[in-house]
């Protein structure tokens, strides 16, 4: 069979999963598909779902409207290319819980101001590049010692983000962190988790303060897009072995540029352009998407 739809289930309704796959299998079938046993991924968790005879547009359909109100994420996608040799992803509120600009506001009492500006820029009703530097100007003359406390105090990695990358680049995968936000935390972040490479934009200091600006030219939608363009091409991959994550509007273009493009926990227009959504899941849930099993995932965040 050329086909499969995974199913990755909610933790906490993981007790359900064999009858949601069963559900799924069944869906699959009344759509006119022919289909192989549930291949259990992870034990009431993860499971590959092997068909073909319908398309994977006609497959997630189905499967949509069979597990509506189920707690589960699902993609349908050709079985040949699945694990992807390159990852890109966004950092904060997709590698991090936090928007970083965010926290730094809050040690200047700026914080709600400065985070509903970063909830416009993400869901695309702003200018990214303008609403930046508006919020990085409103944080003039902050101790850049703040720096080390947001990312000591407020910085922590989203569950499943260092098995996603350290999987990955087991496998060999190229890893790249590829950031709107600031190279303070992007490094750190980075080497954290285990991304070979990382960008974003840097923050300029004057006499040990932040001078309210940030050096040009400024990583944008378009430089994640370039970033994952020139990485590809440069390994002369195809377009297919490309994976990308994220969660806001300045994801969208890399994330319509992947083979895969995930929106996590996303804003609704990233949402849109995604090939797949992972809503009640962790980031492990990516790395069932590309048929690894529960034994290949480095690390304690692999699901027990």
């Amino acid at each position: 069979m050329n086909q499969v739809a995974t199913l990755v289930v909610k933790a906490a309704a993981s007790g359900d999963a064999v009858a949601l796959a069963r559900d799924a299998a069944g869906a699959l079938a009344a759509a006119g598909a022919r289909t192989a046993a549930p291949d259990w991924l992870a034990a009431d968790h993860a499971a590959d779902i092997a068909f073909d005879g319908v398309t994977a547009d006609a497959a997630r359909h189905a499967l949509r409207q069979a597990l509506a109100d189920a707690p589960v994420d699902l993609l349908c996608q050709p079985a040949d290319g699945r694990r992807k040799a390159m990852l890109i992803a966004d950092m904060d509120s997709t590698m991090i819980t936090v928007e970083c600009i965010d926290e730094l506001a809050d040690f200047a009492g700026l914080k709600p101001q400065v985070a509903a500006i970063t909830e416009q820029a993400m869901r695309g009703e702003l200018d990214f590049e303008a609403a930046l530097k508006a919020r990085v100007a409103l944080l003039e003359g902050m101790d850049a010692g703040v720096l080390e406390q947001v990312y000591a105090d407020r910085v922590r990695f989203m569950p499943g983000s260092a098995a996603l990358v350290r999987t990955m680049a087991a496998a060999g995968a190229q890893t790249i962190l590829v950031s709107g936000g600031f190279t303070f935390f992007t490094e750190r972040v980075a080497a954290h988790l285990g991304f070979a490479m990382h960008r974003a934009n840097q923050l300029e200091l004057t006499d040990g303060r932040l001078a309210g600006t940030v050096r040009q030219p400024v990583v944008t939608a378009d430089t994640k897009l370039a970033t994952l363009r020139r990485e590809r091409d440069g390994r002369s991959l195809s377009p297919a072995a490309v994976v990308a994550v994220g969660d806001g509007a300045n994801d969208i273009p890399m994330l319509r540029e992947a083979g895969l493009g995930v929106a996590y926990h996303a804003k609704p227009r990233a949402r849109e352009a995604a090939d797949a959504t992972i809503d009640y899941n962790d980031l492990t849930a990516l790395l069932y998407f590309q048929g690894y099993r529960r034994d290949e995932i480095v690390g304690s965040e692999a699901p027990s």
